[in-house]
């Protein structure tokens, strides 16, 4: 079964310490194009983050979205050394009056002095726990959006059967057709051959040779079985378990070859119309298929 590379999924967690949000957005892409959008407290985390979305999502253009809200009003997110503080204030007001000054600054710069202000260790905003809260948020969400690509991806696969069928059937008509067109041919020459004959003498030998030239250069017979080949290859490859989208491409080209190859070798009215039909359908699949993991 195929996997579109559209896909969405979201997931949250929340207790009494903490609400978590994530949202995993997907379009297709030929590699993984990954942007992070999370709190400061995880930018070190963004190695860990792509390897868990590349090992779910494979590839696409894959927008993360981490939300974290901590619901404790009492912590702050940095600690103040009051201590430190009070001794800075103190100097920096003496240095002041000694020298008549009246700055208003004072508290300013001694609450900017060096370690009066520091951010909490992981020890003590237990980071560690957080992150793993994060991690089992971000994983749920990336299966709701691997479950959302199979979905799309079924019935994408419904889309390009429908086509092939479209081509399979219209590549019946040509073959019903190429009866009459080899007949017409034979007539065209016959008749051609019957007036040129009453004025001039011929080499019986050297005429069939150049009849079976022309025969095979008319020839399509190798076209349409290598086109009913690549279509049913092309419907195997969509049963595969992953990573079908290239193959497709790949072998959308082929189609593709053969049918403008019938068209151009067949030069006939009644086929050329369906060979426009088949390159009608291969259009639809191959836009298609550029959004097949």
């Amino acid at each position: 079964m195929i996997k579109s590379m559209t896909g969405f999924g979201n997931a949250g967690f929340e207790n009494e310490k903490v609400m978590i949000h994530v949202e995993v957005k997907s379009l297709n892409s030929k590699f993984l194009d990954l942007s992070i959008r999370s709190p400061r407290q995880f930018s070190d985390k963004e190695h860990e983050i792509r390897n868990l979305v590349q090992g779910v999502l494979d590839r696409g253009k894959v927008s993360v979205s981490v939300e974290f809200l901590s619901k404790s009003s009492k912590e702050l997110p940095v600690s103040i050394n009051e201590e430190l503080f009070e001794t800075f204030y103190g100097k920096f007001k003496a240095m002041a009056q000694s020298v008549g000054d009246n700055s208003q600054d004072i508290f300013k710069l001694a609450l900017q002095a060096p370690n009066v202000i520091n951010n909490l260790t992981t020890e003590d905003k237990d980071e560690a726990q957080e992150w793993e809260h994060v991690k089992a948020v971000l994983a749920d969400a990336l299966k709701n959006c691997d479950d959302f690509r199979k979905d799309e991806g079924s019935s994408l696969q419904e889309k390009l059967q429908g086509n092939l069928e479209n081509i399979a059937l219209n590549l019946s008509h040509i073959i019903n057709e190429e009866g009459q067109r080899k007949e017409k041919i034979k007539q065209k020459i016959r008749n051609h051959f019957n007036e040129w004959l009453d004025e001039n003498s011929f080499d019986a030998n050297r005429f069939e040779q150049e009849l079976i030239y022309y025969f095979e250069k008319l020839d399509i017979t190798e076209e349409l079985v290598r086109l009913d080949t690549h279509l049913k290859y092309f419907s195997k490859i969509m049963l595969e378990e992953k990573n079908q989208g290239k193959k497709l491409g790949f072998i959308s080209q082929e189609i593709g070859r053969e049918i403008n190859t019938i068209g151009s070798k067949a030069n006939d009215a009644g086929i050329q119309k369906y060979v426009i039909l088949m390159k009608d359908e291969l259009e639809k699949i191959k836009e298609q298929s550029m959004n097949v993991l």
